[in-house]
């Protein structure tokens, strides 16, 4: 009974020594606090290139648009859209060409009904894309082109890259519209 008091004794004694000891605090701030700041800081760069590339893509788009609008190429095709937006992007998206859909339709007048506003992506755990329209349009007709663009994200493990991959499947879907009515005359010089 003896030797039990005594080791009850010198443990309470480490008890007491260790809750009047202060060695360590700051370290104990550094572990609980210093996670929180690094997501919060990596979600912020990732939300930051997340809008940078929106922007880029928007960009892209709106100058290929104004080319095909004018009629500055005599053979709009989607590989030619799609080379102008990819080269315009810039390395901002990674493989843009493998990873972009084109989605480009005309308006009719006498309905005007607009297509499904959800923009059809490229599925990266499949073989078989969606289909998708690409259609020229004709003098003084409104056209609506989409590109759509999956990329991989910076830090894949932040929440905020889980919340939007899971949206998508694999990678952030970026997403630009644009509509313009054909010039008349367009492209006849060209």
């Amino acid at each position: 009974m003896n030797r039990l008091q005594s080791l009850s004794g010198r443990f309470a004694g480490a008890v007491r020594r260790f809750r009047k000891s202060e060695d360590g605090l700051a370290t104990m701030e550094f572990v609980i606090l210093f996670p929180v700041f690094i997501t919060i800081w990596i979600s912020a760069f990732e939300l930051a290139m997340l809008m940078t590339r929106q922007m880029f893509l928007e960009r892209a788009v709106d100058i290929t648009v104004r080319n095909v609008r004018l009629g500055n190429w005599a053979d709009v095709s989607a590989d030619t859209v799609r080379d102008s937006i990819c080269e315009n992007v810039g390395s901002m998206m990674g493989d843009c060409e493998g990873n972009i859909m084109l989605d480009m339709r005309a308006i009719s007048r006498n309905t005007w009904a607009v297509p499904d506003p959800g923009a059809k992506c490229r599925d990266r755990t499949t073989e078989v894309q969606p289909v998708t329209k690409f259609e020229e349009g004709a003098e003084n007709e409104m056209v609506i082109l989409r590109a759509c663009v999956l990329v991989d994200p910076f830090f894949p493990g932040t929440q905020l890259a889980l919340i939007l991959v899971q949206n998508t499947g694999e990678g952030f879907a970026h997403i630009a519209t644009s509509g313009f009515v054909n010039e008349p005359g367009a492209g006849s010089n060209s």
